[in-house]
């Protein structure tokens, strides 16, 4: 629950105000002067404060105003015998939520109070929003290969120069397009980001370019295109080895005028974009096979910069496994797990067809299956389950039936149910013993027996 402040020199009305907001299950503290209100406000980690304006020692506004110096989201609820309009402005200039005055009427003290807490947590998780969309992910990595790619982005971002980066599925091409954006002078405009393979070739072009209306069964309204969105900032074509033949000539005539024409218009619209493309397959033999213009090529490959697969720099499968061990355990709100020396050796051993991405949900699942402390055993056991585990006799074990899971959570709600089961009977069902053992609460590992039905002896 809440933890409030308040700060008033009249006992009385501490008292009175104490009573209403523990009745309604808050947590209370009180103080009687400015000055040591302050003190707490910088030392404790309160949720809200009621201050009182007029008080020995130092004044409610001083204290605002200090107090959200150091606090800037703290709410502050002003509260004064002697409220007039002027006070409540002028409370409200320097950061105030609301002001009330004395005595305070109980039913809007309550809905005040509501209200600013909600305001406060609403700010706080817009904030951790912000941050986590706008955040770059840094580029993780000891490896020789990895140092040259940071210098090639140190050395190109800066300029308008269009970049192809090469690599792999999943081997991280998409971050290396963000870094370029991030480290140039168009950071400050927007990264649009188009995936060429996932939109049907019919609907590209309506994509790249917009369409105005009427200009095909389905356009009841003008609709702007990626490259006059990202004007003035980066365009990211990822895939595009996968663009039509059309939209290739198209994309062609965009980038030598600077200009486009929208789907079914003709009026020509200037753009200034710098385009970042890339591509898990070689163009060369596309080119040589018919399915991509040298002449696209040549202009969208002014700087190369090829991401190595994971398997040619797996010394850094340490560094990248550790990254996403606090990652996600973050996310899940649960004490950030360890692997062992062998268990990363055992994650280094393995092939890694699908890079960077593959290992993230390789670690997740050790999290999700794992003990404290991920072993090697784990790895061999969690990590590729669609191979066969070998039983006690030396047999293959049966297969789990993976095709009957439509999604990841699917598979992640069976498996951390078959988890649970398993611990729960080699505990001989101690709940406290086993909640100690997968390192959870045991409150919450009745509510996972509950919602997966478990029952002893099933």
């Amino acid at each position: 629950m809440a933890k409030i402040l308040i700060i008033d020199d009249e006992r009385s009305i501490r008292n009175t105000l104490r009573e209403i907001l523990e009745y309604e299950d808050y947590t209370v503290e009180d103080i009687d002067n400015g000055v040591d209100g302050l003190d707490m406000i910088q030392k404790g980690d309160y949720d809200l404060v009621l201050c009182d304006i007029k008080m020995n020692r130092m004044d409610g506004m001083e204290v605002l105003t200090e107090g959200l110096m150091a606090k800037p989201d703290l709410p502050f609820i002003m509260i004064s015998g002697h409220g007039t309009i002027e006070t409540a402005v002028e409370a409200s200039k320097k950061g105030a939520f609301d002001f009330i005055s004395k005595p305070p009427d109980l039913n809007r003290l309550l809905i005040t109070v509501r209200n600013a807490l909600d305001r406060a947590s609403l700010v706080s998780e817009t904030r951790v929003l912000k941050r986590r969309v706008a955040k770059v992910r840094d580029m993780l990595g000891e490896s020789q290969s990895i140092h040259r790619i940071k210098e090639t982005i140190d050395r190109v971002a800066p300029t308008d120069a269009r970049v192809l980066i090469t690599g792999a599925n999943g081997s991280g091409k998409e971050l290396v397009a963000r870094w370029l954006h991030e480290k140039s002078h168009r950071a400050g405009a927007p990264l649009i980001e188009v995936n060429c393979a996932a939109i049907p070739s019919e609907l590209i072009e309506s994509e790249l370019f917009g369409h105005e209306k009427g200009s095909f069964t389905s356009a009841i309204k003008q609709r702007i295109g990626k490259f006059e969105s990202a004007s003035g900032g980066t365009l990211f074509l990822d895939e595009i080895g996968d663009m039509s033949a059309s939209t290739q000539a198209k994309v062609l005539r965009a980038l030598q005028e600077n200009k486009i024409t929208r789907v079914g218009g003709e009026k020509e619209i200037e753009v200034d974009v710098r385009v970042v493309a890339a591509t898990n397959k070689d163009l060369l033999k596309e080119i040589d096979a018919g399915n991509f213009r040298l002449d696209l090529y040549h202009r969208i490959s002014v700087i190369l910069i090829h991401v190595p697969p994971l398997t040619d720099r797996r010394d850094d499968i340490p560094l990248l496994t550790q990254t996403f061990l606090e990652e996600i355990c973050g996310d899940y709100g649960m004490p950030v797990k360890k692997a062992s020396e062998a268990a990363l050796e055992a994650l280094k051993a393995l092939p890694w067809t699908g890079n960077i991405r593959e290992l993230r949900n390789m670690v997740e699942r050790l999290i999700i299956l794992s003990d404290k402390v991920i072993t090697d055993a784990d790895v061999k056991a969690f990590a590729n389950p669609s191979a066969p585990a070998p039983s006690n006799n030396g047999q293959p074990a049966p297969q789990t039936d993976y095709e009957r899971f439509s999604n990841f959570q699917e598979y992640k709600d069976f498996a951390e149910r078959e988890y649970i089961k398993f611990k729960l009977e080699k505990n001989n069902w101690n709940v406290s013993k086993t909640a100690d053992d997968i390192d959870i609460q045991r409150s919450h590992l009745y509510s996972k027996i509950e919602k997966f039905g478990l029952k002893r002896g099933e």
